[in-house]
């Protein structure tokens, strides 16, 4: 008997083309969560990597002090353990299906801002990005500035959770979030390949047949996300 409850994300929308100034940008909304998200394009790269003949990506994130139930401080003179990582878990996805030499001695800056913080707001970030990505990319091409697109392949995340019924469920809103026993970020490719797997035990540990069906969750409801990317970028 499956474990599965629900795997059917919550409505997706992504809006493309909403800064007139970025080489890419999205509005990605997942349920009640919207995030605006940019592409900027820099003619240059990090000291690392000069002379590399290499590209790189990189992102930042925040969350604008309305986006849940009590205001936030801006993070102005020094970012929060948390607001690191998820900045560093995007550029990681983003890098991972990137072929960075195709790219050339350039930057793509990812800016992703929350407006509105209903859980999943990393992996919303992370599929919005990848569009933002793409019409970045796409405008280097039309340019002339590249040859042929560095883009291996489409990414996607979504959280997949168990709740305390021991249910998995796709695509977690904060309530849900806030009560499960088990969450998980998962970002994977079109083929079906993982980039990164976030899975923590809230309550109680989960079992290799509960892994099991969250990544079967995941490997489902994520199909209906790179849907609405092939949509918009259509």
């Amino acid at each position: 008997m499956s474990i599965i409850e629900r795997s059917q994300p919550r409505d997706i929308k992504f809006t493309a083309g909403i800064n007139p100034y970025a080489a890419g940008s999205v509005i990605a909304e997942f349920g009640n969560t919207k995030v605006h998200i940019t592409a900027t394009v820099e003619e240059s790269v990090p000291r690392f990597l000069k002379d590399k003949g290499q590209g790189w990506i990189t992102a930042e994130y925040s969350m604008l002090p309305s986006s849940t139930h009590t205001r936030n401080r801006r993070e102005r003179s020094k970012v929060s353990g948390r607001t690191q990582e998820i900045q560093r878990l995007i550029g990681r996805s983003l890098r991972a299906i990137i072929d960075l030499e195709k790219l050339g001695e350039r930057s793509i800056q990812i800016d992703c801002d929350v407006l509105v913080a209903d859980g999943g707001t990393r992996t919303t970030s992370i599929s919005g990005a990848y569009v933002a990505l793409e019409m970045a990319v796409e405008k280097l091409l039309e340019s002339g500035l590249i040859e042929e697109t560095p883009i291996k392949e489409p990414l996607a995340a979504l959280s997949v959770g168990i709740n305390s019924a021991g249910k998995v469920i796709a695509d977690l809103n904060y309530d849900e979030d806030s009560t499960c026993e088990t969450d998980m970020n998962i970002v994977m490719t079109k083929s079906g390949k993982f980039i990164e797997v976030q899975g923590t035990a809230e309550g109680e540990a989960f079992s290799r047949d509960e892994l099991n069906a969250i990544l079967e969750c995941a490997t489902e409801a994520i199909q209906s996300v790179f849907k609405e990317q092939e949509k918009v970028l259509s």
